[in-house]
C-alpha cells in the first residue's frame, strides 16, 4: 500500500523533458512542488522554482535549502551530457555526491528518487531479458558515469544511511521529446517539410524497449510513496520493437505516407548507440510499485507528434502533456 508524499518534491531537472512530466503527475496528486534547474522556462509556472545549478553549492548549502523549503522529497531526474569524463561526471556523479552530503547533514533527510538508465548494464545478447540481477558492464561515458551515480546511491540505501531507490529507466517516448533525442529530431524534420522530398535516414538494425514518459513519470511517483523493499527498481514497456516499427508509428501519427522516410543502414550514434537489443523486465516494478506500463506505442507517437507539429493545429493539452490512454 502506497503512502501520501510528505512535505515538498523538489524536481531537479524539473525543466527537462522528463521532469516536466514527473513535476505533473506528483502535482496531480496533491503534492507540493519545487522545480529545480539552472533555467526557467515556461514549464515550470505552475510551481515553486529555484534556479539552481546543484553542483555549484556545497552539500551545507543544499541542505540549508531543502530544509528551508520542506522537501520530503528529492528526485533526481537530471540528464548530464558531455564528450568527456569529467563533462560526464560533472552532473551525473557531482550533482549525486551533493545530495548524498546534504542528506547526512540533515535532522530529517528526504527520500531520494534517483534515475538511472537502463544502458547501465551495457550491451547485451539478443534475446536477453534485462532483469536488476544482470551484472552492469556499461561501454559508453555516458553510461559508466550513471552507473556510478547509481551505484553511490545504492551502496547510502543498502548501508542505512539514506531511504531512496533507483529507478534504471530506458528508452522514453511521449509528449515533449527531448530536441536532440532520435524521435524527437525525426518529429521535428517530419514537421519543417523535409517530408515534401521525404527524409533520408539512418536506421539501425536494432530491437529497442520505449516506455511512455508519462508512464515512467507515474512510477516516479510510485516509488516515493511506496515504503522501501529492494532499492533497485527497473523500468520499461518489456517489449523490444524494431526500430522500424518505432519509425512506423511515428510516421503514422504524422499522416503522411509511408514514403516518406527514405531508410539507409547503418549505425548511429547516441546514448542507444551499440545497444542492439533492448528488452526490459518490469516484474519488480509490477510487483514492489503496482507498476505496469499503460500507453501503447501508436498513442506515444500521436501525443509525441501533437507536441512537435504546428501550434496552430495542435489539440488542447494540460501543462503536463497528458494525452490519450490505451490499456
Amino acid at each position: 500500500m502506497s503512502a501520501p508524499v510528505e512535505g515538498a518534491v523538489a524536481v531537479l531537472g524539473g525543466t527537462g523533458c522528463m521532469g516536466r512530466h514527473i513535476c505533473a503527475a506528483f502535482a496531480g496528486r496533491g503534492a507540493r512542488v519545487v522545480a529545480v534547474s539552472r533555467r526557467r522556462t515556461p514549464v515550470v509556472d505552475a510551481y515553486r522554482f529555484l534556479p539552481m545549478d546543484v553542483v555549484q553549492y556545497t552539500a551545507e548549502e543544499l541542505a540549508a535549502v531543502l530544509t528551508a523549503e520542506r522537501v520530503g522529497t528529492v528526485v533526481n531526474a537530471t540528464l548530464g551530457w558531455g564528450r568527456t569524463e569529467e563533462e560526464m561526471g560533472y552532473t551525473n556523479v557531482r550533482l549525486v555526491e551533493r545530495l548524498l552530503g546534504a542528506a547526512r547533514s540533515m535532522a530529517h533527510p528526504p527520500r531520494l528518487v534517483h534515475l538511472g538508465t537502463i544502458h547501465e548494464y551495457g550491451p547485451v545478447s539478443h534475446g536477453t531479458l534485462i532483469d536488476e540481477d544482470l551484472p552492469p558492464r556499461p561501454q559508453t561515458l555516458y553510461a559508466r558515469a550513471k552507473l556510478t551515480a547509481s551505484r553511490m546511491v545504492l551502496e547510502a540505501v543498502r548501508a542505512g544511511l539514506l531511504d531512496g531507490i533507483v529507478l534504471r529507466v530506458t528508452n522514453t517516448i511521449g509528449p515533449y521529446p527531448a530536441p536532440e533525442s532520435f524521435f524527437g529530431a525525426l518529429a521535428a524534420r517530419l514537421r519543417d517539410g523535409a517530408a515534401g522530398e521525404g527524409v533520408e535516414l539512418t536506421v539501425a538494425d536494432a530491437r529497442r524497449d520505449y516506455v511512455d514518459v508519462r508512464d515512467a513519470a507515474d512510477a516516479v511517483v510510485r516509488a516515493a510513496r511506496s515504503p522501501l523493499a529492494d532499492p533497485l527498481v527497473n523500468l520499461g514497456r518489456g517489449e523490444a520493437l524494431h526500430i522500424r516499427e518505432l519509425i512506423d508509428a511515428l510516421v503514422r501519427a504524422t499522416g503522411l505516407p509511408p514514403e516518406s522516410i527514405r531508410e539507409r543502414p547503418g549505425d548511429v550514434a547516441g546514448r542507444s548507440a551499440g545497444a542492439d537489443w533492448i528488452r526490459v523486465d518490469n516484474s519488480r516494478a509490477g510487483r514492489l510499485l503496482g507498476w505496469r506500463p499503460r500507453y501503447d506505442v501508436d498513442a506515444s507517437m500521436r501525443d509525441l507528434w501533437d507536441t512537435v507539429r504546428p501550434v496552430s493545429v495542435r489539440r488542447r493539452r494540460s501543462p503536463g502533456g497528458d494525452g490519450r490512454r490505451r490499456r
